[in-house]
């Protein structure tokens, strides 16, 4: 039989301590690297969380200026302007005023030539005359006869008759004599004259036309406009017609007279908004003695409106168009958006008045994107420097 083997020899002291130290380094530099890596993932979900937080720039409603300047466009047309029209058939014999000439009321325009309403005259003439002879025989006759019944030679029965036809015979002249009276009127039409001192603006006939009586389109022989004052007819939106009253001013430009600047006054209103448009119609009149504005100009009109705004106003960039109206991003002070429905007033172009829902130390987002929701946390970008901060800054490092 072979022997037992002995018992092995004991490890080194010092081999069981660099195994333990280099087991040590390996728990220490895998901690570290699991450290290292969950610090990298939450700096790295925490970048993400701040990127995900939107910037955005901030502004206050303001209020209105107080008062407010309405420039609407304006249709200019003459104090007085009519067409004249012929009253009776011809053919123009002359005319006596162009376009451009002055003409006082009753001054003669044209002259017209009516061969059948001159014989229609002289036929009706004829008729009144024999219509006066057959009225004074009836009328002798009707004498005659009424003696003769007062010695009861001729029945009541022939008597009336006689006067009857007396009657008839009257009835009938005085019929002629209207007639004749008609026929000289439609006579007295053949000279054509101007209803009111004014100006000829349009000559639409000549020498040898065919005149018809009566108006329609493209028969009018001239047309006059009296020019020593001008209505101005301005259409005012609905926001401003309370502001309009009898009596108010307001400027006018026109583009054939440049750096020019006048005044008119307001002189009447249609009461009454038109129901398309929601706009009042304003008369505005102005005194043209010297004849230097012309009818059918287009001017603009300029009203200072005072006191008429009170609200606030918004730039446009902050409202939120939504299918539930209209919103605006409110901030709180911690920085989180509430949005909030408002009323819109007048639109200003790149403003707009606001009659509701916000007030004024509101903080506004400016420019918000279509994605805000209500509680979403916002950064507020930095205000960038002014411009003269700036340049004074960089002034301090100028050397002498």
């Amino acid at each position: 039989m072979s022997e037992p083997l002995a018992n092995p020899p004991a490890a080194d002291p010092r081999t069981r301590r660099y195994v333990l130290v280099i087991a040590a380094v390996a728990l220490i530099v895998a901690a570290w690297g699991i450290v290292a890596r969950l610090s990298a993932r939450m700096s790295l979900e925490g970048a993400a969380a701040q990127a995900a937080i939107a910037t955005v720039t901030t502004t206050k409603p303001h209020a209105g200026p107080g008062k407010d300047l309405l420039v609407l466009p304006g249709s200019v047309q003459a104090f007085y302007e009519a067409p004249i029209y012929a009253r009776t058939n011809g053919y123009l014999k002359v005319w006596h005023t162009d376009i451009g000439t002055p003409v006082k009321k009753g001054q003669l325009l044209a002259e017209i030539e009516t061969p059948e309403v001159d014989q229609e005259l002289r036929q009706a003439q004829a008729d009144l005359a024999t219509a006066q002879a057959n009225y004074e025989l009836a009328r002798t006759t009707n004498v005659r006869w009424q003696g003769l019944l007062s010695t009861e030679s001729v029945s009541q029965q022939d008597a009336d008759q006689r006067a009857g036809d007396a009657a008839a015979k009257k009835a009938a002249q005085q019929s002629a004599q209207a007639n004749v009276a008609r026929l000289q009127e439609l006579e007295s039409f053949k000279r054509v004259l101007a209803p009111f001192d004014g100006v000829v603006t349009q000559r639409n006939t000549d020498v040898g036309a065919l005149i018809n009586a009566g108006q329609s389109a493209g028969n009018a022989l001239f047309r006059v406009a009296d020019l020593h004052r001008l209505r101005i007819y301005v259409s005012v939106p609905q926001p401003y017609a309370s502001a309009i009253h009898t009596g108010q001013t307001a400027g006018m430009v026109f583009a054939d007279h440049p750096g020019k600047h006048y005044e008119a006054v307001v002189a009447n209103s249609s009461r009454a908004l038109d129901a398309n448009s929601r706009t009042l119609q304003v008369e505005l009149q102005i005194d043209n003695a010297s004849g230097e504005l012309l009818p059918g100009s287009y001017a603009q009109v300029s009203f200072n409106l005072e006191g008429v705004d009170q609200s606030l106003r918004i730039p446009v960039n902050t409202v939120l168009f939504r299918t539930d109206g209209l919103h605006v991003a409110v901030l709180d002070q911690d920085h989180r958006v509430h949005l909030r429905t408002i009323t819109q007033g007048r639109d200003f172009g790149t403003e707009v008045e606001v009659l509701s829902g916000i007030t004024a130390d509101d903080v506004l987002v400016a420019n918000p994107p279509d994605s805000i929701i209500d509680g979403a946390q916002v950064r507020i970008a930095p205000t960038p420097p002014a411009q003269g901060k700036a340049a004074a800054g960089g002034g301090t490092g100028h050397s002498g």
